[in-house]
């Protein structure tokens, strides 16, 4: 006979076995048994990492962002500066952004996104299937990290430049923390202008 309580299994039975002596000749012995055992559940094992796929996008986000908020106010508001100097010309920030994307990269991976990396059949890519891939919160802010390592790396190649060529850059540099191309654009102008100034009238 077998009980189930509370997600135990029971089973009870009886022991029988002959006990005779000379005493008191021969008689059979019933002896009740019951043992228990706590079921064991088969479950699939659930493996969670400390942090969901959501909270690593908004994470590198976040801190990515903040990253190189430093470097640009330092390139902004102490230009002159010999430790400003020193951490531009350093490719420390560079090689930590581009390893950000990296991870975030891999980890934004599927099987579908080389079909819509190269969806045309001039194995281009085409508006619709990009939309759909940066549908994604990895692959947005692994976007976004390329994007910060990028408009950086050439923030820093002006402000370089303007120090060697004594050229003003700060506007420049604020450019590319927002819209790189135009910060680009605005350095060669004002290369330029600057350029055609110091010649003698």
């Amino acid at each position: 006979m077998s009980t189930t309580p509370l997600g135990q299994h029971g089973r009870m039975g009886i022991d029988l076995y002959n006990d005779w002596t000379f005493l008191r000749g021969s008689r059979v012995v019933l002896t009740p048994k019951f043992s228990t055992h706590t079921s064991s559940r088969r479950s699939f094992g659930v493996y969670a990492s400390w942090l969901t796929t959501s909270e690593i996008a908004n994470n590198a986000f976040t801190l990515g962002t903040a990253g190189v908020l430093p470097l640009y106010a330092l390139m902004v508001f102490a230009p002159k500066a010999e430790q400003t100097k020193k951490l531009m010309e350093s490719r420390i920030p560079y090689v930590v952004l581009g390893l950000i994307y990296a991870y975030l990269f891999y980890l934004s991976w599927t099987p579908d996104t080389f079909r819509l990396l190269f969806a045309s059949k001039y194995w281009l890519p085409e508006l619709p299937g990009m939309a759909k891939m940066f549908s994604s919160e990895m692959t947005l802010a692994s976007a976004w990290i390329h994007l910060l390592d990028v408009d950086l790396f050439a923030a820093r190649q002006i402000f370089l430049d303007g120090l060697e060529n004594q050229v003003e850059t700060r506007h420049s540099v604020i450019l590319c923390l927002f819209f790189c191309p135009i910060g680009i654009v605005s350095h060669v102008i004002t290369k330029a202008l600057s350029g055609s100034n110091r010649r003698p009238h």
